[in-house]
């Protein structure tokens, strides 16, 4: 699976990965982010998530365009032992993409082209 990042250069995006849990235990997850540029991503929301039988849970992926290339990483999710059950390990690429650039201001100056 795939989380794209996409928007204005220098903005900060917010993505929100839910998971669900169909058994009659608690599941808990432990999310950590690698790859490349895993250092342009974070979980401001904590990297732990418990998720109560037959209900969801949601872990909270933040990224700010810092710069013209894709940015890439993966958001790994490891089971944690929780009453007696264990989920499974899951993998969601995350990639950014740059839809526009706003300029932060203008600035007016005036020169000759040449000097003699």
């Amino acid at each position: 699976n795939s989380i794209e990042f996409a928007g204005a250069f220098h903005s900060t995006i917010v993505k929100q990965v839910r998971l669900r849990n169909p058994s009659s235990s608690t599941l808990m997850y432990t999310a950590t982010i690698l790859g490349r540029d895993a250092a342009d991503f974070s979980l401001p929301k904590g990297g732990i998530v418990s998720i109560p039988p037959t209900r969801q849970g949601f872990i909270t992926v933040e990224f700010t365009i810092r710069f013209l290339r894709p940015a890439e990483a993966v958001l790994l999710l490891i089971s944690n032992k929780c009453d007696g059950m264990e989920g499974a390990t899951m993998t969601f690429s995350l990639k950014s993409e740059v839809k526009n650039i706003e300029p932060h201001g203008m600035l007016k100056c005036r020169s000759p082209c040449y000097e003699l």
